[in-house]
């Protein structure tokens, strides 16, 4: 973690709410490409961010070490994508199921090659190679060994290659 993120952590502990919107504003892309790799539903991923955010700011207090502040954000947002999958799995929401919006190609490509692996495989996928979280790290973030984690990239990078073999 670089200092500017360190300085506005110890800022946005001591309620400095420019400081927090400027972290999270650090941090959205990142975000966004993890609930995207979890949930695969633009609206969904939007909420878990949401509630992301507020419970950053909410709980910043009890976030001990600032080096580690990445990493305890993406906890609370993995926790809840999954609280929204359990919510969602109640019913089928239709709006999945609508056509993607043609304005930003690149998040089209992206969530259609995510969506061609594996659930399983998504989240160390988007963490390893888009966040540059290590393996024992996400190992730590999932609650999963080392080594199912190598397993779960090496059988994502295999489904990725067959995607875009067969797209290009």
């Amino acid at each position: 973690m670089n200092n500017e993120t360190t300085f506005l952590v110890k800022r946005a502990q001591k309620r400095d709410k420019e400081a927090f919107c400027k972290l999270m504003n650090l941090h959205l892309k990142d975000m966004y490409r993890t609930a995207i790799a979890i949930l695969a539903n633009e609206e969904d991923a939007g909420d878990a961010m949401q509630d992301t955010i507020l419970s950053c700011w909410e709980k910043l207090d009890t976030l001990k070490n600032t080096q580690y502040f990445k990493t305890w954000m993406t906890r609370i947002l993995i926790n809840h994508c999954y609280d929204i999958m359990r919510q969602n799995t109640v019913y089928v929401d239709l709006d999945k199921y609508e056509e993607p919006s043609k304005c930003d190609e690149y998040n089209i490509e992206f969530k259609e090659a995510m969506d061609s692996i594996d659930e399983r495989y998504r989240l160390p996928i988007e963490l390893f190679h888009g966040q540059g979280y290590k393996v024992r790290e996400i190992s730590e973030l999932m609650s999963l060994p080392q080594n199912t984690i190598k397993t779960y990239l090496s059988r994502g990078r295999k489904q990725l290659a067959k995607f875009y073999g067969e797209e290009i």
